[in-house]
């Protein structure tokens, strides 16, 4: 019995390194081939990338309706792309399931009190995840060019992602602040590109509905 217990605690042994090595490798492939395509913006703006959109993902809102400080520097960040020239269109993307909780309309309120015409921004409010706001961007929206805003430790992700989905990205991180619970994203962060570099390969579907194009007007995408 003792025996067969040494047996099995090695081949749990085993199998916990076997899965730390993997995710070690993951995490890795991730940052190596996201990081290629990340662009600082003094490099951004002397660029002629052609880019459809200013892909801007969401993340918390106030009670009050108004961005947390992680996702007021990623508007501040689109709204100086913007301002650059460097794309026509900004798509906020985020989570806009349950009325009580809406990133996406706050978001571009922000923008538009920023001096960003409205009909210039479009709202995905299925955004509910990175890998959903990416998988939606290229067949609700079509893009097939964009720059993507976040901070720099999800960014590696999120254009690792675009990528593999086939969007011509580049990722462009907002302003580098200290944020009340970074450790603990950082360490979920290790668990998400696991996650999304198989999300990738099996490419499950995310919320459907109608093709809406970034030639006319964002306004389509109002629900207000």
């Amino acid at each position: 019995m003792k025996h067969f217990l040494k047996k099995i605690i090695r081949f749990m042994l085993f199998l916990i390194g076997a899965a730390l090595a993997a995710g070690l490798l993951i995490n890795g492939i991730v940052l190596i081939q996201g990081g290629r395509f990340i662009r600082t913006m003094e490099d951004i703006t002397t660029e002629n990338g052609d880019w459809e959109c200013i892909l801007v993902l969401g993340c918390g809102v106030r009670a009050d309706g108004t961005p947390s400080p992680m996702l007021r520097d990623r508007l501040d960040r689109a709204k100086e792309l913007y301002d650059a020239g460097m794309a026509p269109k900004i798509l906020v993307s985020g989570d806009h399931q349950k009325a009580s909780y809406d990133e996406v309309n706050h978001m571009k309120q922000y923008l538009i009190e920023a001096g960003v015409p409205s009909e210039d921004i479009f709202m995905d409010h299925a955004g509910f995840s990175t890998y959903e706001s990416m998988d939606r961007a290229r067949k609700i929206f079509q893009v097939k060019r964009c720059l993507i805003v976040t901070q720099q430790y999800h960014l590696y992700r999120a254009v690792y992602m675009a990528r593999r989905l086939g969007i011509d990205a580049e990722g462009i991180a907002a302003k580098q602040m200290r944020y009340n619970g970074q450790m603990m994203r950082e360490v979920r962060e290790i668990l998400a590109r696991s996650k999304d570099f198989l999300n990738v390969i099996v490419q499950p579907e995310s919320v459907g509905g109608s093709v809406i194009s970034l030639d006319g007007s964002g306004d389509v995408t109002n629900d207000q």
